[in-house]
């Protein structure tokens, strides 16, 4: 299959740069982008980009290519109270919406109190946990009041701000804002067609100065491979693919492969209630038995980093390596046997007659993933362990999470409370959605995240983070893999391209365009 692929790029790009739809990439003030995945719908308040780099809307921060927070929408970084209790954010001066109507401290306000709103399915209301209201003190100024002192909140303001005269009134889960939006963002939408594509123009009125790529068009390709075909036939200016689809542009004329760092981890959640994995000593020995290094060096050609929490590397005031899980067959051995899950005389290890499966199941369109969940399973088996791969839906991975073990994705390079508190606190075990799908639960990994987020103190959080690390590896929750390096092909016809580390999420948002409104074309 791999090679039908390989042969399908390398014989598209010898073809001419027509798409398929008799469309052209010429233009250096237009881009097409092959993107991995769609979003559900463009509302900040139900959780689109809540991280900022969002094209449509801007949030009261933003970050440089450091990822050092900035004045955004607040004209300086919002301030907080010596006891972390009160934020207080001073807006920017005639700022208007893309239909002209002026940005107020009203509009924060109603962003904030809707992601509170229970009535509202904001997919983001856990980053405000702390929150208890927000007031406009006055129509540039807006005051956060928190119930106790979260240190990260400045992180949290990076979220879009919605005009509150669009909104007020209307049911916000199906509003038509939400395929139709309006914001202060340097982009407007100009049209989506679901499952296909969506069109961006330039917003020439945006208070950080008119964009010089003037349209944007986004076609949504969730096939790896199909991706990479459509790439080659000319049919995209950009895309992102597996590090050894991208190598087929190696050297190519008028292309370049950008590697961007990031801190987007793949991991094995290993169910925590499924019987033969609810034992730390099992869970322990999966870690040890993993060869992360083989993955990185033949799964993502290099391009890569091993990972032992959802801590990355790159978060580097934080990051604790000695809690990190070195290759060890011999102990991860050991470790089974003393769990009573002993081989029997065909290799296959069992206890009291029950024998030790582990499903691994991944999301078939995605083939960074598959070959992940193969490489796991075959390390996983070599210890004795059933470990049957199965192509699946994210959908039947979240149903399927107390049986099998599957192959997720997230991360981010902000702070390690977004990084790890909703994925490992126990209080989020057994909650819908993309939390604690592990069903983990450990008291001192909680007392750490909690300790940790309240800290205003950086050496206390440094501390707590430390013990929360040591904690989890001793009693880890999932067998997490890699830390992704993200690899773009881009036809070499801008400049601008800033090196960022990025998260999990890199569809139109915090990907190589990240700051896609400042690129020129080259001349």
């Amino acid at each position: 299959m791999r090679r039908t692929v390989f042969a399908l790029v390398a014989a598209a790009l010898v073809a001419s740069c027509s798409s398929p739809d008799g469309s052209t990439t010429a233009s250096a003030t237009s881009i097409v982008i092959g993107a991995g995945s769609e979003p559900e719908n463009l509302n900040p308040v139900l959780g689109y980009a809540p991280d900022g780099a969002a094209k449509i809307f801007d949030g009261l921060v933003a970050r440089d290519a450091s990822l050092a927070l900035k004045p955004a929408l607040a004209a300086e970084l919002p301030t907080a109270t010596a006891d972390g209790l009160t934020w207080t954010a001073k807006l920017r001066k005639d700022i208007t919406f893309s239909d002209g109507t002026p940005l107020t401290a009203d509009d924060v306000v109603f962003t904030y109190k809707s992601v509170l709103d229970k009535k509202v399915n904001s997919t983001i209301a856990s980053r405000f946990d702390a929150l208890t209201d927000v007031v406009a003190k006055d129509p540039a100024t807006v005051e956060f009041t928190l119930s106790h002192a979260y240190a990260p909140f400045a992180q949290q303001l990076a979220l879009g701000i919605v005009p509150a005269a669009k909104l007020t009134g209307q049911d916000l889960n199906s509003a038509a804002f939400n395929t139709a939006p309006v914001g202060t963002g340097p982009y407007t939408v100009e049209s989506w067609r679901k499952g296909d594509r969506m069109v961006l123009k330039a917003n020439e009125k945006y208070w950080g100065g008119a964009p010089a790529v003037k349209s944007v068009t986004v076609v949504f390709v969730p096939d790896d491979n199909a991706r990479a075909t459509r790439m080659a036939a000319g049919e995209f200016d950009g895309t992102v693919l597996p590090p050894k689809l991208a190598q087929t542009y190696r050297d190519k004329s008028g292309y370049k492969i950008v590697r961007n760092p990031s801190a987007d981890y793949r991991g094995l959640g290993i169910p925590s209630e499924l019987p033969f994995t609810s034992s730390p000593q099992v869970r322990r020995a999966i870690n040890l038995g993993i060869n992360r290094q083989a993955m990185i060096d033949a799964v993502l050609a290099g391009s890569g980093k091993p990972a032992s929490t959802p801590i990355s590397p790159y978060l580097k005031d934080w990051y604790d390596e000695g809690s990190s899980f070195r290759y060890d067959v011999a102990e991860a051995e050991k470790l089974l046997d003393e769990a009573g899950w002993r081989k029997g005389a065909d290799g296959k290890r069992a206890k009291d007659g029950q024998p030790a499966k582990l499903p691994v199941l991944y999301p078939a369109p995605d083939v960074l993933r598959k070959e992940l969940a193969l490489a796991t399973a075959s390390d996983i088996a070599k210890l004795g362990i059933d470990a049957p791969v199965e192509a699946t839906t994210f959908e039947i991975m979240l149903q399927r999470r107390k049986e099998a073990a599957a192959v997720w994705g997230g991360g981010d390079p902000y702070d390690p409370d977004t990084a790890a508190y909703t994925l490992l606190h126990s209080r989020y075990a057994g909650q819908d959605g993309y939390v604690n799908m592990t069903l983990y639960k450990n008291s001192t990994v909680d007392t750490a995240l909690d300790t940790a987020r309240r800290s205003l103190d950086p050496a206390a959080r440094k501390k707590a983070y430390d013990e929360f690390q040591k904690a989890y590896a001793a009693d880890p929750g999932w067998a997490f893999l890699v830390f992704l390096d993200h690899t773009y092909v881009l036809r070499d016809k801008w400049n601008g391209q800033e090196t960022q580390v990025e998260p999990h999420d890199h569809g139109l948002v915090h990907a190589v365009w990240w700051n896609l409104e400042r690129w020129t074309p080259k001349s």
